[in-house]
């Protein structure tokens, strides 16, 4: 039996078309004893990275291919008279590293040139210009030259198979396929009919044939899985008849399209063996290509009096530090000599001149710069030269944990941007680089556990329920691994729920339903890759053009090209990826800084803010960090309130402590900060590196500190270490234990015992040890904020909630948090709001027109231009008679108004604006806005007229109507409308109190009610948005109750007896306090849920009803005159029926003290609520 190697193999990267995974595909080459493999997936080299790794892997001969989409003229992109895109299969498999690289480029230009709809297309002209190195075949039954002979006569196809064959000459084969397809489109021919027209050039010409299969899958078992796959890409029901036309799918026509082994192959081409011996005569032309390069740097051109990179970057090294030390110390210039070796020696000052080079540029243009992400903010170099902005040498950073000499790899530099500048970084980059040498990074988007089942489910027409219930049942695992661990390695990943859960989808699997077929199918296809996308913030920079490194594509979503290789191996292909990315964080800060200086004329250098601020570290004492960056989590103002930080020290460590692992050391971190626990240190003479974090190591770089210290280790040595322990290779750390412990000895004399001891230490925290380089970096940025917040909450509050305007919940959530503060948020008024939140003369934020649906950018700026300009607007008509209404649309206007954004002009009530006189006649504020057009008009006609002059025509202003003023509540409506939030005020606001004390849920929790299922009565409140009495089919009342909660609303229906108890509170606008629980829906065939009423009250009698006893918790620490004092309002509230307890908190003993009054009953008035609630040394409760 002859040697048989698959030639044409589409693996998952033929996107929704190829179902087969390339490491699974290449394990069934392996177990077959294949000598070699090709992808020729459709259009694109997406795969071919992975693919040449895995073959590798396998001691497989890998060839890249591509099966492309060949058209007459690719810059054809029109098609007019009925007319078509005809494009044709064409396979092209790479010899050698040239070809590689013309197949490279093919596939390229496919995608810049030739792109339509979806498909990338090339044509014979560039196929001649880059045919070198490539080897061609006549392909499948969609070819050219096998369409010619269906559809056109024999004669006509051999002159095209001729032009073909003169083209590529020796590198030409006749690619054979026995699918067993029928007549293929009406021709009365099969696929079996071409074959022996080509098997017949194939004797006369002498062009060898070879066999393949069109394979699109790995196992014979994988076609329904594959026809499943199709399906999802059409979106198209597996029920659907294949064939063309309406009513019609696409679908493969039987299952013989896998990955057959040889001696299936052998079987098939039994009459014809020297096919399947021929394919040898391509493998051994294979001469596979290198897809792995060291990192090639773009060009940077240097000032003409530098000789080499090198000298440029240490000239720049040194005037910077200059700049930001002043006085170079004998320390700093060892530092920076040291590394300004350890890079020269490796290779990468040109990495660093690329890097400083648009940082420095997008300081120059006004965007704010980041101060370092990760252990790049160690280096004093990249301090100096201003790629990183916070001081290695101050912060104890360690350059070794960005640059080890002695483990050589590329340096990794993250840059943060504001969101906004960040696109003028890119654009700086393209203008000096070159579009053809900048790309962006393709991201590929796979079928995950659930979105299988939900898209197998929806093929296979399972019931929405069913679906929805199997895929909530999968934990957070794999499906592979959900069915393919032992069930006692399950158990250990999974919690009891999680694992009950699992064995029942088990068991589901095996029944003979809908349903197993989903979960057994989902299995399959679990991994898919299903669409591309576009990476975050890669941006590559190539020396030349691209398309000579690697292929490329377009994308909708990018004006940049794009690398068919993903983030995880374009490194590794030898191009330079730098991670440009977008800090709204950065943006905030710098919207504040220009509202202070706008308001209170002060100009605020972020870098120059003091580190020692008292009101700042007060507000993370309080834990008031909502709105901040990196210490703005429930969790962390627990921490925070505890820890009560005093220095920037306490913050970095939080910052790395609070993270899964080393949040188990906050507690111990905090009691010895407290001084409630004695520090204590591994080893004294670890004190100075361990002193900051109370002896406990909290940072990687305290882990390479001890091993230098103790056991003599260089930095570099201790990198090593660290990467060993954070990875636990046992083997390495047995080498290590021994040569620290004798280190330490050799050095201090320390004893095996304890630096044996002091070694687990260390491998214990190296686990959980965390990057104090970017810690710290991203802590200082943190301070700024919390600073900002602290000195100018108004302006810092508005700058947060500019840059939430997209995002109508954050604004509802810091809305709250300026009541908190103390801040008056005011709704938007055409006097004084801009596109932004701004903050005015009163210290009041005013809410920002660009917040507002249907209030474009343009629009706003010519409402805030005109005010500026020509001053305040007088009424409705001034504005309208004096904007741009071009610019300014209707909507915009209708939009303004509802939101109250014309309250301030005059006498005219929002109900006005919207009221019409007259049945069928315009509302006012139409009237307005035709008299304000009408206006312009008259002057633009008076000054193009012949006469010219100055005199305005008078037209008389709409009148006023009289109506009624909108109640509360549709005020508060109207303005949900166009804000999708209540401005004014929210009708849950008076209750707030109820809200907090006697409700443990939310309307938004029954969003997902299998969530909530083991919950005990949950108890929530909201108003009735909509109330309904109706009949059902079956004569029986029901209702229909949606209530609506600060974020979210639901929608009940009442039933039967339910309806009987519950038809009185069906009443729009009423407040309403609901309790009930989640269940499964009684008489439901299916496990759907629902929550289950079982009392409703009025909102309004809920305080009165349930305030048995008010709590008051205080710690002892904070008990003095002024809190007494301040407590003098409980007699004043004396009366009432609630009774009083007080609960005094010792920490440092860990006791709590129990205080009940027998004389005083106090009112729950709503003074003292308010007035308790805002005490900082009282937790109020009541039950």
């Amino acid at each position: 039996m002859p040697d048989f190697s698959h030639l044409h193999c589409h693996t998952q990267y033929s996107l929704l078309d190829g179902a087969a995974p390339i490491a699974a595909m290449m394990d069934k080459a392996k177990n077959d004893n294949m000598r070699a493999v090709a992808l020729t997936d459709h259009g694109n080299m997406f795969g071919a990275f992975q693919f040449v790794a895995e073959a590798n892997k396998r001691d497989i001969t890998p060839i890249v291919g591509c099966e492309f989409y060949l058209v007459e003229d690719r810059f054809k992109k029109e098609f007019t008279g009925g007319k078509r895109d005809k494009r044709y299969h064409q396979l092209l498999l790479a010899k050698n590293q040239t070809g590689y690289e013309n197949l490279s480029k093919l596939c390229s230009l496919g995608y810049i040139d030739g792109l339509y709809s979806k498909y990338p297309r090339i044509d014979l002209e560039l196929l001649k210009q880059y045919k070198e190195g490539l080897i061609a075949t006549t392909c499948c039954i969609a070819s050219v030259i096998q369409q010619a002979i269906l559809f056109k006569s024999e004669e006509e196809a051999e002159k095209t198979f001729k032009q073909w064959f003169e083209l590529f000459g020796d590198d030409y084969y006749i690619e054979l396929q026995r699918h067993g397809l029928g007549e293929i489109d009406g021709t009365g021919k099969t696929q079996e009919d071409v074959n022996r027209v080509l098997m017949k050039w194939s004797e006369k010409y002498g062009v060898p044939m070879i066999a393949t299969n069109d394979s699109h899958y790995v196992d014979e078992d994988d076609w329904t899985a594959h026809d499943i796959l199709l399906c999802i890409n059409t979106g198209d029901k597996i029920s659907t008849p294949k064939g063309d036309g309406k009513g019609f799918r696409f679908g493969f026509p039987n299952s013989n399209f896998f990955f057959k082994t040889q001696a299936e192959m052998n079987e098939l081409f039994k009459d014809v063996p020297q096919a399947i011996d021929n394919t040898n005569l391509i493998v051994d032309k294979i001469n596979p290509p290198k897809l792995e390069r060291d990192i090639l740097l773009p060009n940077y051109t240097l000032p003409q009096e530098f000789k080499d990179q090198d000298e440029y970057l240490r000239h720049l090294t040194f005037e910077g530090a200059k700049k930001r030390y002043g006085e170079i110390t004998a320390e700093i210039e060892e530092r920076l000599n040291y590394e300004l070796k350890v890079i020269k020696d490796m290779g990468f000052p040109g990495y660093f001149l690329i890097v400083q080079d648009f940082t420095t540029v997008a300081r120059d243009v006004g965007v704010s710069v980041g101060p370092g992400r990760g252990s790049a903010a160690g280096s004093a170099v990249a301090y100096c030269v201003g790629i990183t902005n916070i001081d290695p040498i101050k912060y104890s950073l360690l350059f070794e944990r960005f640059l080890n000499p002695e483990r050589v790899s590329m340096p990794d530099i993250d840059i943060d941007f504001d969101d906004d500048g960040r696109s003028k970084i890119i654009d700086y980059v393209v203008d000096k680089y070159g579009k053809n040498q900048v790309a962006q990074i393709i991201t590929y988007g796979s079928m995950a556990a659930k979105s299988s089942i939900r898209d197998v489910g929806r093929v296979l027409d399972l019931p929405l329920p069913e679906v929805d219930k199997v895929a909530k049942m999968v934990p957070g695992l794999s499906l592979k691994k959900l069915f393919g661990l032992e069930e006692k390695e399950l158990k250990q990943k999974l919690n009891n729920d999680e694992y009950s859960q699992a064995l029942e989808l088990r068991k589901l699997t095996e029944k003979d339903d809908l349903t197993a077929k989903t979960l057994n199918q989902a299995i399959t296809l679990e991994g898919s890759v299903r669409n591309t996308g576009v990476h975050a913030c890669g941006i590559i920079i190539s020396p030349d053009d691209i398309t000579n490194y690697v292929p490329v594509c377009t994308s909708r979503d990018s004006d940049l090209l794009l690398t068919q290789f993903d983030n995880k191996v374009v490194e590794d292909a030898g191009l330079l990826k730098m991670d440009f990315l977008g800090l709204k964080t950065l943006t905030i800060i710098r919207d504040a800084i220009e509202l202070i200086k706008e308001n209170h004329g002060v100009e605020i250098d972020p870098d120059e803010i003091p580190l020692e601020d008292e009101k700042t570290y007060e507000l993370y004492q309080r834990g008031e960090t909502n709105g901040t960056f990196q210490f703005e989590s429930a969790g962390m103002q627990k921490h925070l309130k505890n820890l009560k930080p005093t220095n920037i020290e306490d913050l970095i460590a939080m910052n790395a402590l609070f993270r899964p692992g080393p949040m188990q050391f906050i507690d111990l971190f905090i009691s010895r900060k407290r001084g409630e626990v004695e520090v204590e240190y591994p080893h004294e003479l670890l004190k100075d590196i361990l002193s900051n974090t109370y002896g406990i190591m909290v940072y990687q770089e305290q882990i390479m500190q001890a091993a230098q210290i103790m056991a003599g280790y260089s930095l570099g040595e201790a990198d090593i270490l660290r990467r060993a322990m954070g990875k636990k290779k046992m083997d390495v750390m047995q080498e290590q234990k021994v040569k620290f412990v004798e280190g330490a000895e050799q050095l201090h004399g320390v004893e095996q015992k304890k630096s044996e001891e002091v070694f687990d230490i260390m491998l214990k925290f190296a686990e959980y040890g965390f990057n104090r380089s970017h810690s710290a970096a991203y802590s200082v940025v943190a301070f700024q904020t919390g600073y900002l917040k602290a000195n100018y909450p108004e302006e810092y509050m508005a700058a947060v909630m500019t840059n939430n305007m997209n995002d109508i919940k954050k604004i509802t959530f810091f809305m709250e948090e300026c009541r908190r503060m103390g801040v008056k948020v005011l709704g938007p008024d055409v006097n004084e709001s801009a596109y932004k939140f701004t903050v005015n003369k009163n210290k009041e934020i005013r809410f920002g027109l660009g917040a507002l649906k249907g209030a474009g950018e343009a629009a706003v700026g010519a409402i805030v231009k005109e005010r500026k300009e020509n001053g305040l607007y007088q009424s409705v008509f001034d504005l309208t008679k004096r904007i741009d209404l071009k610019t300014a649309s209707k909507k915009t206007i209708e939009s303004v108004a509802l939101a109250g954004g014309f309250d301030s002009l005059g006498d005219v009530h929002r109900a006005q604006y919207f009221y019409a006189e007259n049945e069928g006649e315009p509302v006012f504020l139409d009237k307005a806005i035709k008299y304000g057009s009408n206006h312009q008009q008259s002057i633009n006609s008076a000054q193009a007229s012949l006469f010219g002059g100055d005199a305005e025509v008078e037209i008389p202003e709409p009148k006023i109507p009289e109506c009624e003023r909108w109640s509360r509540m549709e005020k508060l409506s109207k303005e949900k409308e166009v804000v999708g939030i209540y401005l004014s005020g929210h009708p849950l606001d008076d209750f707030r109190f109820e809200i907090k004390h006697f409700c443990n849920a939310q309307i938004r929790d029954l969003s997902d009610l299998e969530k909530n299922i083991k919950r005990k009565e949950m108890r929530m409140a909201g108003i009735v948005t909509e109330a309904q009495h109706r009949i059902s089919k079956n004569g029986k009342p029901f209702g229909v109750l949606v209530l609506e909660g600060y974020e979210d609303s639901h929608r009940f229906m009442l039933f039967g007896d339910d309806y009987v108890k519950f038809k009185p509170y069906l009443t729009k606008d009423w407040f309403l306090y609901v309790c009930g629980k989640v269940q499964k829906r009684q008489w439901s065939k299916t496990d759907e849920k629902e929550f289950k009423i079982h009392k409703i009250e009025l909102l309004s009698e809920v305080r009165a009803k349930m305030s048995k006893t008010i709590k008051l918790k205080v710690d002892v620490n904070e008990v003095n005159n002024q809190l007494i004092q301040d407590l003098q309002i409980l007699k004043s509230e004396a009366g009432g029926s609630c009774l009083l307890q007080f609960s005094l908190i010792d920490r440092k003993k860990k006791d709590i003290i129990e205080l009940k009054s027998r004389s005083i009953r106090t009112n729950l008035s709503d003074d003292l609520i308010d007035h308790l609630e805002r005490h900082p040394a009282v937790e109020l409760s009541v039950n």
